[in-house]
């Protein structure tokens, strides 16, 4: 169903916590897909400062019964104190994907 889908971004500081987040979500069928974008520029407040770093952004494919573990993941994970976890609802989308991500984020 198209209202169960959810797309959540989240940006790391570099490949290496982007990849072993993107595996864990995926090892435990938290999410369908990750889609890693490197290059990301961000800036952002921080401690009283604008702050500007190289970040890899996280684009996850799950489903809105799987939101929570993929947050807990997701803080089990991130370096950071205040990781960005954004969750958006996904209003269409080709019915076959969205079974597809339904089917792969079912527990084993």
């Amino acid at each position: 169903m198209p209202d169960d889908a959810l797309v959540v971004l989240c940006t790391c500081p570099g490949d290496s916590v982007a990849a072993e987040i993107a595996t864990g979500l995926l090892e435990d069928r938290l999410a369908a897909c990750v889609t890693r974008v490197p290059g990301v520029k961000s800036w952002y407040h921080w401690e009283g400062q604008i702050q500007r770093d190289d970040e890899v952004l996280l684009v996850i494919k799950s489903t809105r019964d799987r939101y929570a573990a993929v947050e807990a993941q997701i803080r089990k994970l991130h370096p950071y104190e205040v990781p960005e976890i954004i969750a958006l609802p996904v209003a269409f989308g080709s019915a076959a994907y969205l079974d597809w991500v339904q089917e792969s984020t079912k527990p084993a």
